[in-house]
């Protein structure tokens, strides 16, 4: 899962504070849960307080997976699939460059032993195209298997584009996704898993439906969409963290099925709130920051982990040795962000509006159709995509 969305003349700070939650989530359940091997034991035991909450951030990746479907739904109205991509190119792929490239540094060059992917020169540069999985490479980093879900959504939401973005085709663009997710979900079919994608799909529709409302008001439709995605979401979630559960154990994975229920509904709680324009009053300019630090700080946590923790590991208490590599990705972070991917979105952006034609119905007039607004004039969307 990176997605803002302009309201008005400022940005949709709340998606931006929402993604950044939901990085952190991730970042707590594998510093703190996962990584065994760059702390020598299971993180479990030296993290005990936070262990049950640390394990539910294993579901920040489905959390990224319904903004994406809010973001990209929103980005593409009004848009040609050429414009659709060339954005979703400059975002995903200068930070994704380098992290594959850190990654082949730190394990052919270096001396980390932990989360080693042992993967090939010829490896790393098929890790270079993002569709590493579809010729059955190994992912260089463990958290790759994410973007390879947002590229296939981005598949499956060109088909959308194709045909012409409106509300009725959307309704039927996510009814027909839907039916198919609920029909396949307990399909371990090679085909079913690559095209549907039974286990994540309805967080992606939920996102659109969300969306949906911010355009065109919460209709009940739209509540539907989202009520039987979020059974299905909630479904989805238990099988992912009893499949967990069952992999590492209980004392290593202490997440309740009570807990991972009530991290969903908030999911959607937050996702509701921000459709109906309930946290527009977040406008605090540091959380574009935020924001910006997200894909990055996915990215490269790994890495910096396993650099990192296993030389602090023996100095340092558990907790500073954690808080120190977390400091040290978001430094990292902010760095690609402010010598790589802005610099490519900036320079991508300015040569389009050179030779940009005006869009929309000859002489400006708006696009027809209903625009739900809640007081908000209008919504516009940046270059960034939804990933992490």
């Amino acid at each position: 899962m990176t997605g803002t969305v302009v309201r008005g003349n400022g940005r949709l700070a709340e998606l931006d504070l929402l993604r950044f939650f939901a990085a952190v989530a991730v970042v707590s359940f594998h510093y703190l849960i996962a990584f065994a091997s760059v702390w020598g034991e299971r993180p479990a035991k030296l993290f005990p307080a936070t262990a049950t909450a640390a394990g539910l951030g294993i579901l920040g990746v489905e959390l990224f997976f319904m903004i994406s479907g809010f973001v990209i739904l929103m980005s593409v109205w009004g848009r040609s699939l050429g414009a659709f991509a060339l954005s979703r190119l400059v975002r995903l792929f200068p930070a994704y460059w380098i992290s594959v490239g850190a990654v082949a540094a730190v394990y052919g060059l270096g001396a980390a032993t932990a989360l080693d992917p042992k993967l090939s020169v010829r490896d790393y540069l098929v890790n270079l195209t993002m569709l590493q999985r579809a010729f059955g490479v190994y992912d260089a980093n463990g958290v790759y298997w994410s973007l390879w879900a947002e590229l296939r959504f981005y598949l499956l939401i060109s088909i959308l584009v194709l045909v012409g973005v409106t509300f009725t085709r959307c309704l039927v663009f996510m009814g027909v996704w839907l039916l198919a997710a609920g029909f396949f979900a307990g399909s371990e079919n090679e085909w079913v898993q690559l095209i549907v994608m039974p286990k994540y799909a309805a967080y992606f529709v939920a996102g659109m439906a969300f969306f949906l409302m911010t355009r065109y008001g919460p209709r009940l439709v739209l509540w539907c969409f989202a009520g039987v995605s979020g059974g299905l979401a909630v479904n989805a979630a238990l099988a992912r963290v009893a499949g967990r559960i069952e992999a590492v154990g209980y004392d290593a994975m202490p997440v309740p099925g009570w807990a991972v229920v009530t991290a969903i509904v908030i999911f959607y709680v937050l996702m509701a709130m921000v459709a109906l324009g309930w946290l527009g009053w977040l406008r605090w300019r540091g959380l574009m920051v935020l924001g910006a630090l997200t894909y990055p700080l996915y990215l490269f946590h790994s890495t910096v982990a396993a650099v990192l923790v296993p030389v602090l590991r023996d100095t340092l208490a558990p907790w500073l040795t954690a808080l120190v590599t977390l400091l040290a990705t978001m430094v990292l972070s902010y760095l690609v962000y402010r010598l790589a991917e802005r610099p490519v979105q900036e320079f991508v952006k300015a040569r389009r509006r050179r030779g940009a034609v005006p869009a929309g119905p000859p002489g400006g007039a708006p696009a027809p159709g209903p625009v739900h607004t809640s007081g908000q004039e209008r919504f516009a969307a940046d270059e960034k995509a939804s990933v992490p």
